[in-house]
Parts: C-alpha cells; sequence; structure tokens
C-alpha cells in the first residue's frame, strides 16, 4: 500500500482525536478537528477542479492553514507550493507560472503584494486567509464552511509529488525540488529514530515555506506530538510561548537563539521544559552550545538541504561539545560519502564534496530535467558542499554551495543578484559576496562596475533593487571597482574579492 501523507492526519484523529495537536495564538485544535479542517479543505479544492498532480500555492506567515493544506492536498494527490514571503512581486510571479499554479492562497499581510501582481497571473485563482477578503479574491473560511468534513477519496501516495519547494538558482534562476509523500515518510522515520524522544510539544519559529520547518510536519503527526506556531520570529513572543505552553522543543537558526539572549531579562524565562533544540543552517558557536547545556538543555546540530526532504545528518548529545563544529553522522536511513573532483571517495580529514543516498532525496527539480541529471547521479545526490570527515566519521561542512551566502538562516545564491544587478543600465559589471554582520550572521556585500559616463551612487543602486528582490538578499554594501577578477573562462574570482574587501 502507498504511503499517503494525508492519511497521517486521518489515522492520527482516528486514534487521538480528543489531544490537541495544533496551537496558533488563540486557535487550539484536536487532531479531529485538524482532520476535519483538512476533509473541508480537500473538498473544496475539489470543487474549484484541483486534482491529482495539480498545484495549490501559499504565500502566509506561519498559519494553520499550512496544515489544512499539506494534509489535505496530499489526500487528493495535489501538489503544495509553498512560497517565501520574503520574495518580491516578480520572484512570487516567477515561481507561481514556473509550477503552473492554479490557485493561490494567501494571507491577509500579502494581499497588497497579490493584488500588485495577480493580472500578470490571470490563470491562478487567487484565496484569502480572512472573512471579508478583497473583492477579486475568495475567502478561504467561507469556501471550507460549505464543505462536508467527509474523509475524501484517497489518492495518489507513494512516489507522487507531494510539494515543491523553490530554491534560490546558482544560475540566476531558484528551482522546484519536488518532494514527495515517501520522501517525508523516510525522513519522519530517520528524524525519530536518529533524535529519540524530543517530548509532547513542538514550537514551530521557522517559517513553514523552507525545509527545516515542513520537513518535520508530518513526524509531528506521526508521532502524536502537539505543534506551537509561533506566526513570525518575535524573540520575547517565543520566550512566553516557551514557559507558558512547556514546549519541550523547537528547532531553529543559531541567529534566532542568539536574539533569544538578548531579551531584557531572559534568564528569568521559564526554560525548565525544554528538553532539546535542533539548529540548521549555519555552525552554532561552541560558547553558544556551553551557554544552553549548563541550563540542561541540548542543542543538536543538524545538516541538510531542501534536495533531501530536510535532514541528512545530526550530531548525538554525547558528542554535542566535544565534537561542536561538527554536523554529526547521517540519520539512520542515509548515507553520505565525500569525493574528490575526479569522484573517487576521500579518506579522513580529506577534503571532499557531499554526496548523499536516502529515500529522502527529492525527486527532482520541476521540469528541469537537465539539472536533475546533474544533481542525482547514481542515485547519489550532489550537494555541491565541501566538508571533510574526522577518524570517527563525524562530518564537518568547510565550505558551502558554492559561493551561497545564509543570512539569518536564509540561504542566497550570489548568481542570482549579480544577475539581477546587471539589469541595471548603468551597471556594466558585478559580483556579489557575503561579509560577517554580527546580527544575521552573513550579509551581501556588492562589488560593481559602473559603465563609462554614468554616475551611480550606493544610496541608488541598493534603492533600484528593492522592489526586485527579497529584503534580505538586497545588498546591504556596494562596493566600487574598476574591474571584477575573473578566470580565462570568466569565472569571477569569488575568493580574491574577499581576500580584498573583507579584510
Amino acid at each position: 500500500m502507498a504511503i499517503n501523507i494525508g492519511e497521517f492526519l486521518t489515522r492520527r484523529a482516528r486514534l487521538s482525536p480528543k489531544h490537541e495537536g495544533l496551537v496558533c495564538n488563540d486557535l487550539r485544535l484536536t487532531f479531529a478537528q485538524m482532520n476535519a479542517r483538512a476533509n473541508r479543505l480537500a473538498a473544496a479544492m475539489r470543487r474549484l477542479g484541483v486534482g491529482p498532480g495539480d498545484r495549490v500555492a501559499l504565500l502566509a506567515l506561519n498559519e494553520p492553514e499550512y496544515f489544512d493544506l499539506l494534509f489535505g492536498l496530499g489526500k487528493i494527490g495535489a501538489i503544495l507550493v509553498p512560497i517565501n514571503y520574503r520574495l518580491a512581486a516578480p520572484e512570487i510571479v516567477y515561481i507561481l507560472s514556473d509550477c503552473g499554479a492554479q490557485v493561490l492562497v494567501f494571507s491577509k499581510e500579502y494581499g497588497e503584494i497579490v493584488n500588485s501582481f495577480r493580472s500578470q497571473v490571470p490563470a491562478v485563482k487567487p484565496i484569502a486567509i480572512a472573512d471579508n477578503p478583497p473583492e477579486w479574491a475568495a475567502s478561504y473560511p467561507k469556501l471550507l464552511e460549505a464543505e462536508s468534513d467527509a474523509e475524501p477519496e484517497l489518492v495518489g501516495g507513494g512516489d507522487d509529488v507531494l510539494s515543491i519547494l523553490y530554491t534560490s538558482g546558482t544560475t540566476g534562476r531558484s528551482k522546484g525540488a519536488m518532494l514527495t509523500h515517501n520522501n517525508y515518510y523516510c525522513t519522519s522515520v530517520s528524524l525519530h529514530v536518529s533524535l529519540g524522544y524530543t517530548g509532547e510539544i513542538f514550537l514551530i519559529p521557522l517559517p513553514l515555506f523552507h525545509i527545516g520547518a515542513l520537513g518535520g510536519v508530518p513526524m509531528f503527526i506521526h508521532l502524536g506530538q502537539k505543534v506551537v506556531l509561533l506566526r513570525s520570529f518575535d524573540p520575547k513572543r517565543m520566550l512566553e510561548l516557551v514557559r507558558d505552553e512547556k514546549i519541550s522543543g523547537f528547532g531553529t537558526v543559531p541567529a534566532m537563539l542568539m536574539f533569544l539572549k538578548l531579551v531584557p531579562g531572559f534568564e528569568k524565562y521559564d526554560f525548565s521544559s525544554v528538553k532539546i533544540i535542533l539548529v540548521y543552517a549555519a555552525p552554532v558557536p561552541v560558547a553558544l552550545i556551553k551557554e544552553y547545556a549548563a541550563a540542561g538543555i541540548e542543542i543538536r546540530q543538524l545538516y541538510g538541504l531542501t534536495e533531501c526532504t530536510g535532514p541528512a545528518s545530526v550530531i548525538d548529545s554525547e558528542h554535542a561539545i566535544s565534537k561542536a563544529g561538527s554536523c554529526g553522522l547521517p540519520i539512520f536511513h542515509s548515507d553520505i560519502k565525500l569525493v574528490d573532483y575526479s569522484g573517487k571517495e576521500v579518506g579522513p580529514e580529506q577534503l571532499g564534496e557531499v554526496l548523499l543516498k536516502s529515500e529522502n532525496v527529492m525527486k527532482g527539480y520541476w521540469n528541469r530535467p537537465e539539472e536533475t541529471e546533474r544533481a542525482i547521479i547514481d542515485g547519489w545526490l550532489c550537494t555541491g558542499d565541501l566538508a571533510k570527515k574526522d577518524a570517527d566519521g563525524f562530518l564537518y561542512i568547510l565550505d558551502r554551495k558554492k559561493d551561497m551566502i545564509i543570512s539569518g538562516g536564509e540561504n542566497i545564491y550570489p548568481a542570482e543578484i549579480e544577475d539581477m544587478l546587471l539589469h541595471n543600465p548603468k551597471v556594466a559589471d558585478a559580483a556579489v559576496i557575503g561579509f560577517p554582520d554580527l546580527k544575521w550572521g552573513e550579509a551581501v556585500k556588492s562589488i560593481v562596475v559602473v559603465k563609462p559616463g554614468q554616475t551611480l551612487s550606493e544610496e541608488e543602486l541598493i534603492g533600484w533593487c528593492k522592489d526586485k528582490i527579497g529584503k534580505y538578499k538586497i545588498p546591504k554594501k556596494v562596493i566600487f571597482a574598476a574591474s571584477i577578477p575573473r578566470t580565462p573562462t570568466g569565472k569571477i574570482l569569488k575568493r580574491e574579492l574577499r581576500e580584498q574587501y573583507n579584510k
């Protein structure tokens, strides 16, 4: 029988109908109520003509509707496409057009931006998460109210695609990673058996459009854990939720942990219920690991990618401090090897590219068979990340995907920003690098060559970027140079730029 992630909620509601499963602000839902909402969503989508393989996009903060859509669409064989709410309008239009979405569900915060581009995607039906939506959009609550909560006929599962998550592109365009029901099932099982018991109540402060948050959602239903949603990151509110909801664990990025400690009176908040913190995206400073360990809280570093439905490796609690900087060993149902440029496996302490084999590796990139063939070779996902293993097999990531920048947990690919900068009529050439930033870990710096006879200021260029890419991708600093160093084949020498401009 094919695994269908949508059916996870059906089964959990049958086993634990009265147990509380989801909390978001004042809304508290039992598993039975969650399942009823998902069933109504499934019926509403079918009435709109959404069927197996059709795409439904979601532009929202961390809302209960994420659960409706992931499980409701899963039951009818349709596909959820979460959209990064920090993207600019042109980037959202690209994703909607690329995936061929039939429906866009959006929360009230994004009505204005959706209105600004909706004429560019006329085939997409807009649905607002609001009782009184704009006149051009349908009301999500009213659509669901009109439907029955009866179980729909289950369609699909297994190797069928459940979600498409767009990752920043190394060639200037993002790519949609197709993640299947089996992928999510493998992640659920592997996370559980690799982490062990993580408590009964899990907080999600990371945005659900990220695989770091969404990848664990089926596991919470699988295990019957209560989920508490933080709609958007607010460190003070997060500490209050940890205290008031008796949170046992949460996932985060290093920057969030640092922001929590900056909240006035941090030491007075009750953290006694917290047993585990999972950290993604960047290495956790050793000092921070020790501070939390002193409070009896495990910080477990993970390494993963969208393309493998989240986790690839995790460090165990025993070695979290003694091997600080490592992201541990492969999760239970995964294999990792490091290879040199000829494809030969390297030994301990030798640098190599991370290759991953697991049932949670994506089906491929949406409508990009050539890029899929380059990414998955003989069943191994070629991550582009450089790492080493120590004598005990513990993984240490040494360099991220080519020249990727990680700012506040967001992956930023310089090529995408460089492509955008070169569209400025005053720019002759451009390169983008990351630079250390105390608040976000890294920030974006651009090195720009201005066309002869033109004048351009840092303020002018940054202002020009504002409606073209997400705010977090916009350069924080601009350096004007006479030329960009390149190889004979035209490749930008990023190392030279970092050495010259990040001293």
